[in-house]
């Protein structure tokens, strides 16, 4: 039986810097009983509601831990040495800014913890859960909360409450136990200050957008782009006055022209980029931007905080689209913001306002892919450099799109930031429109579908899976008919080169 314990710990403050804090505890009211059924009794999991669970809404800095691999970390720059030095101010701020929050310095449990677990395989096993999260209960797993509301025994605690006194959740929309667990582990994989999960991808990226760049300001982002996110900022930005100059990956001077000639409120890149792969140099592009005053986000989806850590190179935000590889088997739809404290607060008050809230049930499968996260993209990562190798080499492929290739043009921004190359690999097809697709139509074992990251493969040709509707743009941002996006999964690379080789037979 899934048991609850009790204690009356003098403060409830969070910790979401993915440093693993020791469980809160809660004492409950002595009518406590009266609330459970006697199925619930049986399975603390099944209680299903907050009569077991502390919360907080502040989130504390984390302590950096150096990691393993050809990546760089980043020397302190002037922002991460002013986040360093003033933790506690920026904590209080984000206390300001989020209700009912309140602060308590780390346990002598939660420094043990901090130093036990120094390896990305240990963080996504264990933060957030092993002693962090705020469900008191026997379980390894993390148990579903399934509520849309908290309650409270009394008004006057419901004012304790209003007031800081007390510690709890209110409303689903503005928090759970679940999700909190995710945020934490999330934060300590990037070594972000605070993380803050949402409904998907694309509403990270809106809502990134929409509470750090002001009206009327302007914008910079590449050529090479989901396409998605390029459509939000052509379409929707400009209705809150916000102009934008778009410059392809590599070009680094018509970044400073950028620059040096707008007042620019935040640089937007993808890196590596989709579906090129191109790589942008972090910690140049931050130095970069923070001298003009301007933030730098980054959508790490496609590298995964296994392979590159943004934040530690200087950027200020990280999104992803928690869909790929974080979550991993092609079975839930989610994203997160993680970064400095300040920041990530400001997404998150407004976040609450709107909504795009991550379902609990989501939260789990979440937490629960980002267990074996580390196997599944060091596989991947070493079956896709073997793929693009292979492929490379093949007559009937004309070129191949791969950061941990030689030819690839910023593979030397890729092994010094990135500890693995990913598990994509695009390239283009020796033929026309026609051969390509009967090539795709050919493949055995990936599916013929959107998306990446997964434990299964998926290849698609973007000429029709993204484009379709518009010539015009394939033509403008070089979508050609011959282009492929492959996904590697985790099978076995014998299989899936027989696989390709017997598809590439068909052309």
């Amino acid at each position: 039986m899934a048991t609850v314990s009790f204690s009356s710990a003098a403060s409830f403050a969070g910790d979401n810097s993915g440093a693993l804090t020791s469980a809160t505890i809660l004492r409950f009211p002595p009518n406590f009983v009266r609330q459970l059924s006697t199925k619930a009794r049986r399975n603390c999991s099944n209680i299903g509601v907050a009569q077991i669970v502390a919360a907080a809404w502040s989130d504390r800095s984390a302590v950096p831990s150096p990691f393993g691999g050809g990546s760089r970390v980043r020397g302190t720059s002037s922002h991460a040495a002013a986040a360093s030095a003033a933790t506690s101010a920026a904590a209080a701020a984000e206390v300001g800014a989020i209700p009912n929050a309140k602060l308590a310095q780390p346990s002598a449990a939660t420094l043990a913890e901090r130093a036990l677990l120094g390896s990305d395989a240990s963080l996504a096993v264990h933060a957030g859960e092993r002693l962090g999260r705020r469900i008191a209960t026997d379980a390894i797993t993390t148990p579903v909360v399934n509520t849309s509301a908290y309650w409270f025994s009394s008004s006057q605690e419901l004012i304790d409450f209003k007031e800081g006194r007390h510690a709890s959740f209110e409303y689903g929309r503005y928090g759970n136990p679940t999700t909190e667990a995710l945020e934490k582990k999330m934060s300590a994989l990037e070594k972000a200050e605070s993380t803050v999960f949402v409904a998907s991808g694309m509403y990270a990226s809106v809502a990134m957008l929409s509470t750090l760049v002001p009206a009327g300001g302007h914008i910079v982002t590449t050529t090479d782009l989901y396409r998605k996110t390029r459509i939000y900022m052509e379409t929707e930005l400009p209705k809150r006055g916000i102009t934008m100059t778009v410059i392809r990956p590599a070009d680094m001077d018509a970044l400073q022209d950028a620059l040096d000639n707008n007042n620019v409120s935040l640089f937007f890149t993808e890196t590596p980029t989709n579906p090129f792969l191109r790589c942008i140099d972090i910690e140049l592009v931050s130095n970069m931007c923070h001298n003009k005053g301007a933030l730098l986000c980054i959508d790490s989806t496609f590298a995964s905080p296994i392979n590159q850590k943004a934040l530690t190179l200087g950027a200020d935000i990280v999104v992803h689209s928690a869909t790929k590889y974080i979550a991993g088997h092609n079975d839930v739809i989610g994203g997160c913001i993680s970064g400095r404290g300040e920041l990530v607060s400001k997404v998150r008050i407004y976040h609450h306002v709107v909504g795009g809230v991550l379902n609990p049930n989501a939260s789990y499968l979440i937490l629960r892919g980002m267990k074996t996260l580390h196997l599944r993209v060091q596989c991947q990562n070493n079956t896709a450099l073997r793929m693009a190798q292979f492929l490379e080499e093949h007559p009937k492929i004309a070129r191949v799109y791969y950061p941990g290739l030689p030819s690839h043009p910023e593979h030397h921004i890729a092994k010094s930031q990135m500890t693995g190359f990913g598990g994509v690999v695009s390239f283009e097809v020796d033929g026309d429109f026609d051969s390509t697709r009967r090539f795709i139509d050919s493949v055995k074992i990936p599916y013929h579908a959107p998306s990446f990251g997964g434990c299964e493969s998926i290849i698609d040709q973007p000429a029709i899976m993204s484009y379709w509707d518009s010539k015009e743009q394939r033509d403008i941002y070089g979508i050609k008919d011959n282009l492929i996006r492959f996904s590697i999964g985790v099978e076995d690379f014998g299989d899936l080169k027989n696989d390709i080789v017997q598809a590439l037979d068909k052309i």
